[in-house]
């Protein structure tokens, strides 16, 4: 067997949210709230890029602003600037029937950004799926999920792959990539063992997912069948994307959180070599307009959420 690359000597508590993003991967260690950026060298300290005072899901690039972040942060969503400042977009788990934080997220092809929701003692059904427009509307567009994990979208934006990670399940949905509404599901991958967790698509249509607990991460075919089983020297495999000047090196982060013995390289970052190239993150890009669009309560199927006042 091939072994990884491990990228940095940081031993994450719950690696995640990883994506090359400005010639780099970037990362979030969620529980800690840390923005953080591999390193140049293996051997070299994982960089922090910033901090937040609640746990950091994932992050997007902002389109045309080096340095800027739009986060599924907290219970929400927010921008984060160069100097670490945040700016509060929509806050919508605040008033939630239990403890809830925002875990994965990513922005899709056409600029939108996309980030799911989870309680912290993963109640059954409590989290959810949002989507940010690029005019800053904030909406709920699934709702009944217990452990959401993606997004990953196809190079068109017209289906979007989701795994609700409890289950053992990844959902295909189509989109409709002019406004964003999503349709009915289709169960596109089974896990008998491990947990689907974070995802990314490459250049052919094949979807990467990183399987918590069985230390692995897969590549699937576009029509679901199995291609790749990648080993990993963790148990809790937790996010991936590809990067690299190539696009062909698959990074992945795993978590140590719950491992009543850890061993040395659970937590740890890891870079393998694949054939088959991903691009970089897609941005979220933001209309040029000086305020969000007004929300629409009445809109068909979602529930929209009104923006923070700025």
């Amino acid at each position: 067997m091939t072994m990884p690359t491990v990228i940095g000597t940081d031993r994450l508590e719950l690696g995640e949210g990883i994506r090359w993003a400005d010639g780099r991967a970037v990362l979030t260690d969620i529980l800690s709230g840390r923005l953080l950026s591999a390193p140049g060298r293996p051997a070299a300290p994982l960089a922090r890029i910033t901090q937040l005072p609640c746990p950091l899901g994932a992050v997007a690039p902002i389109e045309d602003r080096p340095g800027h972040w739009i986060a599924a942060a907290g219970t929400g969503i927010c921008r984060i600037d160069p100097a670490g400042r945040v700016d509060w977009i929509a806050r919508p788990e605040d008033d939630a029937p239990v403890p809830m934080r925002m875990n994965d997220g990513v922005a899709d092809p056409q600029g939108r950004f996309w980030a799911g929701s989870m309680a912290y003692e993963a109640t059954e059904d409590a989290g959810s799926l949002y989507r940010m427009d690029r005019d800053g509307r904030v909406t709920r567009v699934l709702r009944d999920i217990t452990v959401p994990n993606g997004p990953a979208f196809t190079a068109d934006g017209t289906v979007m792959y989701l795994a609700d990670s409890a289950r053992g399940l990844v959902r295909r949905y189509p989109v409709d990539p002019v406004t964003g509404d999503v349709g009915e599901p289709v169960p596109h991958i089974t896990f008998s063992t491990g947990s689907p967790d974070g995802m990314t698509t490459d250049a052919e249509g094949g979807l990467w997912i990183a399987v918590w607990g069985v230390g692995q991460a897969h590549r699937y075919h576009p029509d679901g069948t199995l291609d790749r089983i990648v080993e990993l020297p963790a148990a809790q495999p937790a996010g991936l994307c590809l990067g690299g000047p190539d696009g062909r090196t698959l990074l992945v982060t795993s978590a140590r959180i719950g491992l009543s013995r850890p061993g040395p390289l659970d937590g740890a970052v890891f870079a393998f070599r694949v054939d088959v190239p991903g691009t970089p993150a897609a941005p979220y890009r933001p209309e040029r307009t000086k305020s969000p669009a007004p929300t629409d309560p009445d809109a068909a199927g979602d529930t929209a959420v009104r923006p923070d006042s700025p």
